[in-house]
């Protein structure tokens, strides 16, 4: 494992050269002559010198050199039976115009536009747009309901909101423009001007202050790129929040670009000319750094896939993407291959597509089960890679770097800290914990370039949220452990680590278990109140398509099964067979928010709900008193 420690410790021993060459890959106004400085910690900035356009970097400079005519981004839309290829010459042209038209509209430098959109070319253009201008651009899911909608702008306060008539999740068109109206009338920050994107499923009536995109690009001049700070705001992006606030998380423009760019050659093995395939959302920070900025910032072409991992017409249609655009490398969140798993148990559907070209598939956004891997694995025969990162972080904390080295996987651990992240276990008391015991997952700071250097306007919250638990550490919320060779294993967020009598136990570990009866496709464990035990935990379990045995009867099984592989110490005694789990629309299950109802809270329902409709159905089974299952 000689390359992979050789990088690491590179990283670890001298963080200044390793990253200044690092940044050498980038094409900058000014290149910086130092990586970080620390004058204002804990507010640690990258490349203070540095001056640089990220758009230019993500497309202009692949024209310039010479390969305009190669694919940058495909739009695959089977809701609309639509696809469309961008060149790079094509994508530069597109975005060029875009920025002059809000260049038009007074946006500059420092402004901020809020782009509420659906998975459509679009999206990405106003994203790189802002990038071109220097204004900074706040994406928030397309069909956010109109409060959260509206909190988020009276926070960015933008200049100008870019929208579209309408969005369609799976089969139904949901109309926008009413949303983005009444988001306008809450907030009390007005923006001067939107911009709607007019789509055949349903055109938007257009008021006052809205601009038609296609009329407004037309006549619009073509705007250059406009050079700034490296440690300018590229983007704010908002973490999911149910009550409050929203925290926005700030990207700079030039760690993000260094790192994103190192992250696609060292993690995900992509190069110029080499096509990827993220299966997510450029509401997310996946989409802002897998779907837009690092494939392009790397000379790729990128796939924009609107559409679902399943029922869109059926489980089949990433192995289409992945066969008709010759995918190298594929990411996607584990709940999609549990959905896809769950329609299509024997994988069936992936033989009638030529996959030869396909060499990784990449999960993260929620742990991976060791079940979902070995499904994977089999049916794919190439590595299925798990890797952890959060939104802060804007790339990956941990990682099998293929492109470096790749090392054995080790089912339910996304492998080892990548360079640059310095992984921790810490106790209750911030005490380093032995290998494998469990603990508080932290980085030591400094962290690395492209993660967050603060909150958007406020300092305060972002060392309150992150830096105050454990001095000198950044806090990721994760609860996990490091075995002897440097593996992590992170088995869940801090608070879904439950104390049973005195034990603590990790819901993350029963889940594992149940997970591997050949009857189940996913499931959750979640820690409930008890006068006795202070908490027990309750198991919720969704059967494979066509299981045509009694609940109960697989229920017993799966209680016996906790008991035999981590013992009755577990007290898993009550585990419910239901039709669905409630997920955001990133595919995380609501663990909390089923934990709070039921505990007997009011637990509010969290904006990004994929379907508030699977929660009401829970209640009754989440309210009821526990079942003794032994």
């Amino acid at each position: 494992m000689g390359r992979y420690d050789d990088v690491f410790r590179a990283a670890a021993e001298d963080p200044e050269t390793f990253w200044l060459r690092a940044a050498q890959a980038v094409d900058w106004e000014a290149a910086p002559t130092r990586a970080l400085d620390s004058s204002g910690a804990p507010f640690h900035r990258w490349y203070p010198d540095g001056r640089l356009n990220v758009c230019f970097n993500a497309v202009d400079r692949h024209v310039e050199a010479g390969r305009g005519e190669q694919p940058a981004l495909v739009y695959d839309s089977p809701v609309t039976g639509t696809r469309r290829t961008y060149t790079y010459a094509q994508l530069r042209d597109e975005v060029a115009a875009f920025a002059g038209a809000l260049s038009g509209l007074g946006v500059g430098h420092g402004d901020r536009v809020v782009i509420y959109m659906p998975m459509i070319p679009e999206a990405a253009v106003a994203m790189l747009a802002c990038a071109r201008i220097g204004a900074i651009h706040s994406v928030v899911f397309g069909g956010f309901a109109p409060p959260e909608l509206a909190v988020r702008i009276d926070d960015a306060a933008p200049k100008v909101v870019v929208s579209a008539s309408c969005g369609i999740e799976g089969r139904r068109v949901i109309p926008y423009k009413p949303l983005l109206d009444q988001a306008i009338e809450l907030a009390g920050h007005r923006p001067e001007k939107r911009v709607i994107v007019q789509r055949p499923q349903e055109p938007a009536e257009l008021g006052p202050d809205d601009l038609d995109w296609a009329d407004l690009v037309a006549t619009a001049p073509a705007a250059p790129c406009v050079p700034v700070a490296a440690t300018d705001p590229l983007y704010i992006l908002y973490t999911s929040g149910t009550t409050g606030k929203p925290k926005g998380v700030v990207r700079d423009c030039g760690g993000y670009a260094v790192a994103l760019l190192w992250s696609m050659d060292a993690v995900y093995d992509i190069g110029p000319g080499e096509t990827m395939f993220t299966g997510s959302d450029v509401g997310w920070v996946v989409g802002h750094s897998y779907i837009v900025y690092g494939p392009l910032l790397a000379g790729a072409t990128t796939v924009l896939y609107e559409g679902k991992p399943v029922g869109t017409p059926d489980a089949g249609q990433f192995w289409r993407v992945a066969a008709e655009y010759g995918v190298k490398t594929m990411f996607t969140a584990p709940t999609a291959f549990r959905a896809i798993r769950k329609e299509d148990p024997k994988g069936t559907l992936a033989a009638g597509y030529d996959l030869s070209r396909l060499r990784y598939l990449f999960l993260a956004g929620e742990r991976l089960d060791p079940e979902t891997y070995h499904w994977a694995s089999a049916l794919l025969d190439i590595p299925v890679i798990d890797h952890w990162w959060q939104t802060e972080t804007g790339w990956p904390i941990v990682a099998n770097p293929v492109g470096i080295e790749a090392a054995p996987v080790k089912p339910g651990s996304p492998t080892r800290p990548l360079p640059g992240w310095d992984v921790r276990v810490l106790d209750p008391s911030g005490q380093p914990v032995p290998p494998g015991v469990d603990g508080a997952i932290v980085v030591r700071l400094p962290l690395p370039p492209g993660a967050l250097p603060t909150l958007w306007n406020d300092d305060a919250r972002f060392v309150a949220s992150y830096l105050s638990a454990y001095d000198g550490y950044y806090l990721t919320g994760d609860s996990g452990h490091i075995d002897e060779d440097g593996y992590v294993y992170v088995m869940g967020r801090t608070d879904d680590v439950i104390n049973v009598a005195g034990h603590r136990l990790s819901t993350g570990s029963m889940e594992e278990v149940l997970a591997t009866h050949p009857d189940v496709a996913e499931c959750a464990v979640i820690g409930v109140a008890d006068a006795l035990k202070g908490q027990v935990p309750r198991g919720l379990v969704v059967l494979k398509a066509g299981t045509a045995r009694e609940p109960a009867e697989v229920e017993a099984e799966l209680v016996r099964l906790v008991r035999e592989r981590i013992g009755a110490v577990a007290s898993l005694k009550d585990v419910a067979v239901v039709p669905a789990l409630p997920k955001t629309r990133s595919g995380k299950i609501l663990r909390k928010t089923m934990r709070g109802i039921a505990d007997g809270l009011d637990e509010p329902i969290p904006s990004t709900v994929d379907d508030p409709n699977v929660i009401e159905n829970l209640r009754p089974v989440l309210r009821r008193p526990e079942r003794d299952g032994s």
